[in-house]
């Protein structure tokens, strides 16, 4: 049973995310700098003064006239993102103190831009292992430390809105680059035509787009080296996402992945890994993180959502019936018997039998008819 975090703490961390959601700065001025009049020719003028982090100089932007309304609204609302972001960096140092998980500070950083440069505000979806990092905070409970650590970030999105497309986000690698310089393409796959991977020093960032259509196309190939990824897997993964914080800095809003779909998602990707060293490393992650979540899902009483995740993919057909077994076969017993005992919980309410979604009978219960065995598995 995993360790709740107490309601002040829970209602600290859904405050850190609503303020982090309306801050919302413009990128042209950070919150580490600071707005000043200045003279000239008799009229007053409003001026920016930064700090570029990377660089480590200072800078000053023309802003405009201070009779300008609009420009002076500008400001005004700055004063007051700039008070409450020195409120919110000291309630996410609360929240770390008090054992919620951050991120690394690299990851954060690189997250950060991409926040700023309007990632989740077109729907861009974090996902990986850098979103189970929020989870803790959104489900109120302390996820184990060995299931939390990263240095990759992989960002889905729905293919509606591409990450490369005129209407989107500034180019990716400069984003990147903005954080850590030595960012470099690594060329899409399927011929080098996008470029979908970014490396530097340590950290990875991979892009991946849904295959909607299920013809098996970029959407197939799965974060982190899963291989022949059951097509639409991204897509069931991402859909609708929920609101969450990372806990960097002053806090920074992401979407992630609802945490039921994650968990069942995660049994899936388990299934698909590689056969080498690195793939049998993801594939226990994989299902560290699953059965992590599958137990604060319980503990919190949210065995309907873990139902309602599991049996959208089970309908999906008979190769995601496969693997969603397979999957929580190479659970240890212990989260096997929890996935089990929260989706009969449910299920005994909603009138499901688990005999129906890929669970054998147990001792004491009816068996099903034949044709509701055939209709199972």
């Amino acid at each position: 049973m995993p360790d709740t975090i107490g309601l002040p703490l829970q209602t600290m961390f859904a405050e850190v995310e609503r303020r982090s959601l309306n801050a919302d700065v413009e990128d042209i001025y950070p919150e580490n700098g600071s707005f000043s009049k200045r003279e000239r020719n008799g009229r007053q003028y409003w001026y920016y003064n930064g700090y570029d982090r990377q660089t480590g100089t200072k800078y000053v932007k023309y802003a405009g006239p201070t009779h300008d309304e609009a420009i002076t609204r500008r400001v005004e609302r700055f004063q007051r993102i700039k008070t409450d972001f020195r409120a919110r960096r000291r309630m996410v140092t609360a929240l770390k103190a008090a054992g919620l998980p951050a991120p690394d500070p690299l990851v954060g950083d690189v997250v950060e831009a991409l926040a700023r440069a309007g990632a989740f505000r077109l729907r861009c979806v974090l996902v990986g292992a850098a979103a189970y990092q929020s989870y803790s905070g959104l489900l109120g409970v302390l996820l184990p430390a060995p299931t939390l650590t990263t240095t990759d970030i992989d960002g889905g999105q729905f293919h509606a809105i591409s990450l490369l497309g005129d209407d989107s986000l500034p180019p990716l690698l400069d984003i990147l680059r903005s954080v850590e310089p030595s960012f470099t393409e690594v060329p899409d796959q399927a011929g080098g035509r996008f470029a979908t991977r970014f490396k530097a020093q340590g950290i990875e960032v991979e892009f991946l787009v849904p295959d909607r259509a299920g013809a098996g196309h970029r959407g197939e190939q799965a974060s982190g080296g899963a291989a022949a990824m059951l097509p639409r897997a991204l897509d069931y993964l991402i859909h609708e996402p929920v609101r969450s914080v990372l806990l960097h800095k002053a806090g920074v809003a992401v979407r992630v992945p609802a945490p039921e779909r994650y968990a069942v998602h995660k049994l899936i990707a388990a299934t698909r890994r590689r056969a080498d060293h690195r793939g049998h490393t993801k594939r226990d992650k994989d299902l560290h993180q699953a059965g992590a979540l599958i137990d604060a899902l319980a503990a919190t009483r949210r065995q309907h959502d873990l139902l309602d995740a599991w049996m959208q993919a089970w309908d999906r057909g008979p190769q995601w019936q496969a693997a969603l077994i397979h999957g929580r076969s190479m659970l240890p017993p212990e989260h096997q018997a929890a996935l089990r005992q929260a989706l009969e919980t449910a299920g005994r309410e909603t009138g499901d039998r688990l005999e129906d979604i890929g669970f054998a009978a147990t001792a004491g219960t009816v068996p099903p008819s034949q044709e509701d065995a055939a209709d199972g598995v």
